[in-house]
């Protein structure tokens, strides 16, 4: 049966697939896609309703603001104040793996579960392909948080949201395993110059700092201003721990570098490499019948600071 159902709800992002799937977004309705990072879960940004039906379908939390995709600086300008210093890091970035937190522009259209209440926005204009089309068949600005349910390991392969969503989802496009394989990084932009990481991603905090200028300012607040800041995410469902030399009996290993595991990440110590793999081996020790896994230790300099934050998390 399941086979059956995943044919029925996964289509491959062909000419059709894709046509079928900005129909359904412009309706209203649910899709999960590929991105360069992870699968997001996508419905039009500007009608509640269609907010509110990935809310249901992830259980996510309302307070947790949710990131908008665009197809271009232009669109994001319709949505967000942009000062010098976002259109800088916009032209290095963007498309790619950045997401922007700005003042939302007055009038924007965008329904208020998107922000949770707040005066900004995280906007990101995504380079894969697949959602880049569809971006541009639907004509909409896209809500898309990881197609997971709320708190467990997001997706890099369709399978990974059929498994985790389900009917919850009525169209999945398959575009193969996501490149990245971490969420975005999130920068949030303040007044006066002041700028931090609100998540760590792909692009490292160095490689911010050489366009801005300026070293950044230390995250305080307890408010959640995007996604994956909460203390508890990205959880395999299974006690999980850190920083191991070797497996124990009952413990399926995630190995990197030279200690080599039931998966390893990465053998030759690719940080990169272990990125795109990372929640790919973290659903395969939850399908593993031992009841906890562990997890080598991962250097933190580089993308390795978003896998330890992802670790960090996932453990908690």
């Amino acid at each position: 049966m399941a086979d059956k159902h995943e044919a029925a709800q996964i289509r491959t992002a062909d000419p059709a697939g894709i046509a079928a799937a900005a129909d359904l977004l412009r309706g209203g309705g649910l899709v999960a896609l590929p991105t360069e990072t992870v699968y997001g879960l996508a419905a039009r940004a500007d009608r509640t309703e269609s907010v509110a039906a990935i809310y249901r379908a992830k259980g996510r939390p309302d307070f947790n603001p949710l990131i908008v995709h665009v197809p271009s600086v232009e669109a994001a300008r319709t949505l967000a104040h942009f000062d010098g210093r976002a259109e800088a890091l916009a032209m290095k970035f963007w498309p790619g793996a950045l997401t922007l937190v700005l003042p939302l522009r007055t009038g924007a259209a965008i329904a208020p579960a998107v922000t949770a209440g707040l005066p900004t926005i995280a906007l990101r204009c995504p380079a894969h392909p697949v959602m880049r089309t569809v971006l541009e068949a639907s004509g909409l600005a896209l809500a898309a948080p990881s197609a997971n349910r709320s708190g467990a390991v997001s997706p890099t392969r369709a399978e990974h949201v059929a498994a985790s969503l389900g009917d919850a989802v009525p169209l999945i496009l398959d575009g193969g395993p996501c490149a990245a394989g971490l969420e975005s990084t999130i920068v949030a932009l303040r007044e006066g110059g002041a700028w931090q990481v609100l998540r760590p991603g792909p692009i490292a905090e160095a490689e911010i700092f050489a366009i801005l200028g300026r070293e950044p300012d230390a995250v305080t607040s307890a408010a959640i201003e995007a996604p994956g800041q909460l203390a508890s995410h990205y959880a395999p469902g299974k006690p999980l721990r850190l920083n191991a030399a070797a497996a124990e009996a009952d413990e399926f290993l995630i190995g990197f570098g030279p200690v080599v595991g039931d998966v390893t990440l990465s053998p030759s110590g690719d940080l990169a490499e272990a990125a795109a793999g990372l929640y790919a081996a973290l659903h395969a020790g939850a399908a593993s019948p031992k009841p906890r896994i562990a997890v080598a230790a991962i250097p933190a300099a580089g993308i390795g600071a978003a896998i330890n934050d992802r670790l960090r998390r996932a453990a908690a």
